[in-house]
């Protein structure tokens, strides 16, 4: 069993350098917003919510090297907002209200799902479009209602949840390098 776990990881990652372009044009815009006073706003459930705070942290700390901080926020660890929100508004507003609270027009909200199908994660997208906000999705195999809201998507093509979060990881660290690249920040 952990023989195919790793032989279906290196399947995915295999697959992953062909998404190499997407995540460097991704970097160089990400580099221009957050450059100009933008954020980046992400969101996910469970692992992708892990997922998600790891990229938003990446950003107001650092990557590899020493760098100005970037308004990042991944939209679930403000607990006291988030359990008020789903008790007064329900769950699928949970992250599509803080998308309407943090967001603004040219900003970017990065959506995690493995299933592409969160419906918390599809209605935050929602509210991003209404308001002018750039939408990526790391999501797992598609097609899936999240990856064909978004601007543009990666989907993972896995068999399960664990290997699409663990090739999830690779690409948020991916766009991190390229955001750095774009930046000019040294290796």
């Amino acid at each position: 069993m952990i023989e195919e776990h790793f032989a279906a990881l290196s399947e995915a990652a295999g697959r992953s350098r062909s998404w190499a372009p997407k995540l460097r044009d991704w970097g160089e815009h990400l580099a221009l917003v957050l450059s100009s006073g933008g954020r980046l706003l992400a969101c996910g459930n469970g692992g992708s919510a892990a997922e998600a705070q790891h990229l938003t942290g990446e950003l107001v700390g650092r990557f590899r090297n020493d760098r100005r901080p970037f308004s990042a926020i991944a939209l679930h660890a403000d607990t006291s907002a988030g359990t008020a929100i789903v008790n007064d508004y329900g769950e699928h507003e949970l992250f599509a209200r803080q998308v309407r609270a943090h967001g603004r027009p040219g900003d970017i909200l990065v959506c995690l799902s493995t299933s592409g199908t969160s419906q918390n994660v599809v209605a935050a997208a929602k509210a991003a479009h209404e308001l002018g906000i750039t939408t990526w999705a790391l999501t797992g195999p598609s097609p899936n209602p999240l990856a064909a809201l978004c601007h543009e998507a990666i989907p993972v093509e896995a068999p399960s949840t664990a290997t699409v979060q663990e090739v999830h990881l690779a690409l948020v660290h991916a766009l991190c390098t390229a955001l750095d690249d774009a930046l000019g920040v040294p290796t």
